[in-house]
């Protein structure tokens, strides 16, 4: 009765907290504007389970995908075993599936033994790659500090976790020959029926109880640990890769949105009465572009949150690849880093970060006098070429090109700043509509062809 109360209350609290957590993120990507998310429903559905579920952009990359594939499907078929623990918990039982499914039972966790067991060397493999090998990719400026322990620490967790289901299973196996009556026959694992007798016979059946309780909390335990670490962590793709890729642009790359202010803009210097019609004196100047998370939408936050840090995108990128700032992934770091402040800070309810001071501060009642320009210079957001090389690269659909052009356009058209070596080119286009200083109107060769 002990345990099960005690597995009541570490449960509740662990799903309060994480909810909690899940609740900040929620809040920190509607800090973005509204975007209306319109095109095919099924294409949206096969981008799901492709990109998201089948993982086909991860398989550029062979043996990094296989690895990888392993270790998601070892954490997606592991939480069937996950509902036996729960139930087992609650109710005092032990192995509550194990003579209901007979046979079945038997395959299933001798399936998942297979996959833990695939899924240990793969967390090794991966914590070489980062630590031994030092891929180029993981050793960014960006990835110092947090990201790179972050990076570990998850796969330090995937090896306890799987300490845990060894242990567990182990220790019970050779307890079944010992007590047949208190502990379920689970049929030949295809892992612990070995492993099992291999590092646990011989001992007590006292020592063994104590290593199968061990086993069992530690492997619980970790679940909880994983629940409440993925809001704080880039692993959180977990979660969000699915929505992420179900919202995630159709339209052609490179294919860029027309702002609504240019475009009014543009119509009243064609047919200037008809614009009169419709022009508001009252109303303010408009801003161009995003300067902050307030000025994104809740999509680019999204991807923010999204990014998994892989860096395939910035190892793809031609300005940084010849030695330039940009860097894609830092990019959405500095979203995700901003967003993450902003939503401090909101939180604390401090008078400081209110723009009106006599109101409480919200959303769209906050002035810290930062902005994303003090996380993302402009010396990287020139050094992109809008190729979409990052774009096609991200195995997860994010578009970090979105984000730069906001940024770009912010600063040109709102700040009226910009390289120096851009603007005869800006001076071209408003004097002659081209982008070099042709004296010649640019369709003249069209109507010299028509006239011939």
């Amino acid at each position: 009765m002990l345990q099960q109360i005690a597995f009541i209350l570490i449960s509740g609290l662990a799903f309060y907290f994480a909810w909690r957590g899940f609740s900040r993120v929620r809040r920190n990507i509607l800090l973005g504007q509204d975007e209306e998310i319109s095109g095919d429903t099924g294409q949206r559905w096969r981008n799901v389970l492709l990109v998201a579920f089948g993982q086909n952009k991860m398989f550029k990359r062979w043996i990094p995908a296989v690895l990888h594939f392993i270790i998601y499907a070892a954490f997606v078929i592991t939480q069937v075993e996950l509902i036996e623990i729960f139930i087992d918990g609650a109710s005092g039982e032990h192995r509550f599936f194990a003579d209901k499914l007979g046979g079945f039972y038997t395959f299933v966790i001798g399936f998942i033994e297979v996959l833990s067991l695939l899924t240990f060397f793969a967390t090794i493999i991966f914590l070489a790659r980062r630590n031994l090998l030092k891929l180029p990719r993981f050793k960014k400026p960006e990835m110092k500090g947090w990201p790179s322990l972050d990076g570990n620490l998850i796969l330090i967790f995937e090896i306890i976790l799987l300490t845990g289901i060894f242990t567990m299973n182990g220790t019970d196996v050779v307890l079944q020959q010992m007590d047949p009556e208190h502990f379920k026959d689970t049929g030949t694992l295809a892992v612990s029926s070995w492993l099992g007798p291999a590092l646990f016979g011989g001992m007590s059946e006292g020592t063994l109880i104590v290593l199968e309780r061990v086993g069992w909390w530690l492997h619980f335990s970790m679940v909880l640990v994983f629940l409440n670490y993925l809001p704080y962590s880039k692993h959180l793709h977990i979660l969000l890769a699915f929505p992420n890729t179900y919202y995630a642009r159709l339209k052609p790359r490179g294919a860029m949105d027309n702002m609504p202010a240019i475009t009014k803009e543009i119509k009243s210097m064609m047919d200037p009465d008809a614009a009169m019609e419709e022009v508001d004196m009252d109303e303010e100047l408009p801003e161009f572009g995003a300067n902050d998370v307030f000025t994104l939408s809740w999509k680019n936050i999204m991807d923010a949150y999204s990014c998994t840090e892989c860096g395939r995108c910035t190892a793809v990128c031609p300005a940084n690849i010849t030695g330039k700032k940009l860097s894609p992934r830092k990019v959405m770091m500095d979203i995700r880093d901003r967003a993450e402040e902003v939503g401090i800070n909101i939180e604390s309810g401090h008078e400081q970060y209110a723009a009106d001071k006599s109101q409480p501060v919200s959303k769209d009642n906050y002035d810290d006098g930062k902005s994303l320009f003090d996380y993302t210079t402009p010396e990287e957001l020139h050094a992109c070429t809008t190729c979409n090389a990052c774009v096609e690269a991200c195995p997860v659909l994010i578009n970090p090109l979105e984000p730069i052009l906001k940024m770009r356009r912010y600063e040109i058209l709102t700040l009226s700043q910009g390289p120096q070596d851009w603007l005869p080119m800006f001076n071209s286009l408003e004097s002659s509509g081209s982008a070099w200083a042709i004296p010649d109107d640019r369709d003249k060769w069209a109507k010299e062809a028509r006239d011939a």
